[in-house]
């Protein structure tokens, strides 16, 4: 069975590293994008795949997405939830409508759209073969995010939620579904956050004493899509150097 694979958010960091590591294991991949077509189409050069613009908060575009995937790729058969997004660091009090509606927008609601459509296309009781989700979480769901982005830990602890109950709707549908909570990965959504130096400080406060690899994350995710993964649905792997 030819193995798709969308990784959304996928033209840098982990999504990136996803994209490459899925294409090397024999995936034919769709790069998902918002703005920066010249690195998603570069990617997508480099991998053999494709890269595709949508916003996964638009309804309208995640269907646009998925069709476009059956017309050039094929059916679906792995669901990589990469995107997301965070904000500056600002406390509870100072967060406002917008700031949330595009955290839950982005993070929470995309994620539920596009496993919607990967479900339609995986699903035994839609006739397709089955397949794989892996949603990306944060180890800030469990720490919460205090002072900095509580609404953003509150985001991926729904996505935490999300995961073990969309996991147990679908076990019988041939469709495995786990999620991965990295910690301080080096990737540019540090600089996003209005402190770019977090990676190197907070990083080093990890029993590890490092920050990780965009790398490391992909493969925990590959392995959790791959055969290896057989049996495990609705885990929740922290990839966060023991934080």
């Amino acid at each position: 069975m030819k193995k798709v694979l969308l990784a959304t958010g996928g033209g840098r960091g982990i999504g990136a590293a996803t994209a490459r590591l899925a294409a090397e294991r024999g995936y034919a991949v769709c790069v998902n994008y918002l703005r920066d077509k010249t690195a998603a189409d570069a990617l997508a050069k480099e991998i053999g795949g494709i890269a595709v613009a949508a916003d996964v908060s638009s309804e309208p575009d995640v269907v646009r997405l998925f069709a476009t995937i059956d017309a050039k790729l094929g059916r679906i058969t792995a669901l990589v939830n990469n995107a997301g997004v965070v904000d500056q660091g600002a406390r509870v009090e100072a967060i406002t409508a917008a700031r949330l509606q595009r955290m839950f927008g982005i993070n929470v609601h995309g994620s539920f759209l596009c496993a919607r459509e990967a479900i339609k296309r995986m699903s035994k009781r839609h006739g397709g073969p089955g397949g794989a989700i892996v949603n990306l979480s944060s180890v800030a769901a469990k720490l919460g995010g205090p002072g900095e982005y509580v609404d953003y830990a509150a985001a991926k602890g729904a996505i935490d939620t999300f995961t073990i109950g969309l996991a147990k709707e679908l076990g019988s549908d041939g469709i495995r579904v786990n999620a991965v909570r990295p910690g301080i990965i080096n990737t540019e959504i540090h600089a996003s956050s209005g402190d770019p130096a977090r990676l190197a400080r907070i990083g080093a406060t990890a029993p590890l004493g490092r920050y990780g690899e965009p790398e490391e994350v992909a493969r925990a995710i590959l392995w959790l899509l791959s055969d290896e993964a057989s049996y495990t649905t609705g885990a929740l792997l922290d990839i966060s150097g023991g934080r």
